[in-house]
């Protein structure tokens, strides 16, 4: 944590996020050898139920209390999302097989996320997930609004979409 006042007033008008690499890693390894429920991001953990913890582990969870009293989170996360979505400059879509139900094939729902570049359209997201695919690009399919869309139509972050093809994968 930043303790040097001139250090502060010198940064003031850039984009920081405060964080403690070392705060997330004693939460994950907690989290990993069974003491804690911890999600990465969160501002928050619990120690599992039934647990006795030395008094060393609880100093340890005391200065973690005390890094979240001060900075909310680790602040871990926050920086990677700030680091793809804010300076690289992308988006996540969800590409998916059933319109209506936001699954694959097998029935599995959001099978997966792709990141792609602000300004990114259907067809790349097609070519993305297969050369095939884009080759025999018909439309795609906005699942949230049920829409037809166009290879040029731009993707937002969180779209989830279904992707009409004349060819198939390999």
């Amino acid at each position: 944590m930043c303790k040097d006042l001139k250090l502060i007033e010198k940064i003031k008008d850039e984009k920081v996020i405060p964080c403690s690499a070392e705060t997330e890693l004693l939460l994950r390894k907690a989290s990993k050898s069974g003491l804690v429920d911890y999600v990465p991001g969160s501002n928050n953990f619990s120690l599992k139920e039934n647990i006795e913890i030395s008094s060393q582990q609880k100093k340890a969870l005391d200065v973690v209390h005390t890094v979240f009293s001060k900075i909310e989170t680790t602040g871990i996360q926050k920086t990677l999302n700030s680091a793809v979505f804010d300076v690289l400059k992308t988006i996540v879509v969800y590409p998916v097989e059933d319109e209506t139900k936001f699954c694959n094939k097998d029935g599995v729902v959001f099978p997966d996320a792709k990141l792609l570049v602000d300004g990114s359209t259907a067809k790349d997201l097609a070519a993305i997930i297969h050369a095939d695919i884009a080759k025999g690009f018909l439309h795609a399919i906005d699942c949230k609004t049920k829409q037809r869309i166009g290879a040029e139509h731009k993707l937002k972050n969180g779209d989830v979409v279904k992707i009409v093809s004349t060819l198939s994968r390999g």
